[in-house]
């Protein structure tokens, strides 16, 4: 069994030599997920005090329970952010001093954001509970619907892309992702009052621009139509490659609006609607009604 298993053993190690895309043997740590994830935690609990974390808060012990939290996250930021700063910069080996001090500075701007932050989410909840008639109250928003907490996520994460923090943000929304099934990449810009209603399904790519006073339904997509490649054939990032959505927009379900088109102001987009070219303002744009074909069903034959 021990010839085998070494068998296995070189064979594995084999590989690793052979194709070293998948392995990072001696390379910089990674930021640990399950720590971001807890960052997470940890800042839901700053945002929304009194709904998650500790529930018994007063006048009195709020000012503890904001600072702890404080302590807490200044240092956890600033470590997975310097380990995401060693990783992207991992070929330069005397930044390592820097990148400590760098993480440092991130973290406190970034925490910094945070007061902006809950303005621009209680203008999301708001827009929630005005464009859903079954939400009670915004409570019932904050604490329960997935596509606010995929909202929440994405303007924690977008402040950490806006600072040039690498790896995070994507991590954050990654695990958004996986926790809601909406997909929104941090690099896209979203507006004031932004609603997602059911959540399930929706995707937002990176270089999406959505304005104020906007609503999309379950299923939607807004992404790229084409990739464009320089001479020699790879993808060029970084380019605008997503929809322009405007100001009191409506999408509803499962339109797929694609490439660099604009959707004016105003607009509502029906759903099922397949989109690759831009809008005008004021714009109800929809399909014909599908033929249906009604029949009563065939009695089963006696014997």
């Amino acid at each position: 069994m021990d010839g085998e298993l070494d068998k296995l053993t070189g064979a594995i190690l084999t590989s690793y030599r052979s194709d070293k895309r998948a392995e990072r043997i001696g390379s910089a740590f990674l930021p640990s997920r399950d720590a971001i994830v807890e960052i997470l935690v940890e800042l839901r609990q700053l945002l929304f005090p009194g709904y998650f974390g500790q529930l018994a808060l007063t006048k009195q012990n709020v000012p503890y329970h904001v600072g702890g939290l404080l302590v807490r996250l200044e240092k956890q930021l600033a470590e997975q952010i310097y380990h995401c700063l060693r990783h992207a910069e991992r070929k330069n080996a005397s930044a390592e001093r820097a990148d400590r001090k760098k993480a440092s500075d991130l973290a406190d701007k970034f925490l910094r954001r945070i007061p902006a932050i809950r303005k621009m989410l209680a203008l999301d909840a708001q827009a929630g509970y005005d464009g859903d008639p079954a939400a009670k109250n915004i409570e019932e928003v904050i604490y329960c619907y997935p596509g606010f907490r995929a909202i929440a996520i994405y303007r924690l994460a977008h402040e950490l892309y806006c600072l040039k923090v690498p790896l995070m943000p994507r991590i954050m929304t990654e695990y958004a992702h996986s926790a809601t099934g909406v997909d929104i990449h941090p690099g896209a810009t979203v507006g004031k009052s932004f609603f997602i209603d059911h959540a399930t399904g929706v995707v937002i790519g990176e270089t999406t621009r959505i304005g104020n006073n906007v609503k999309i339904y379950q299923g939607v997509t807004l992404g790229a139509l084409s990739f464009p490649k320089d001479e020699r054939g790879r993808v060029i990032r970084g380019i605008g490659r997503h929809p322009i959505i405007g100001d009191g927009v409506t999408i509803y379900a499962n339109a797929t609006i694609l490439g660099k088109t604009t959707i004016g102001k105003g607009s509502t987009i029906g759903g099922n609607t397949f989109i690759t070219e831009s809008v005008a303002p004021n714009t109800v744009v929809g399909q014909k009604p599908p033929e249906l074909h009604v029949r009563p069903k065939c009695r089963a034959r006696r014997k």
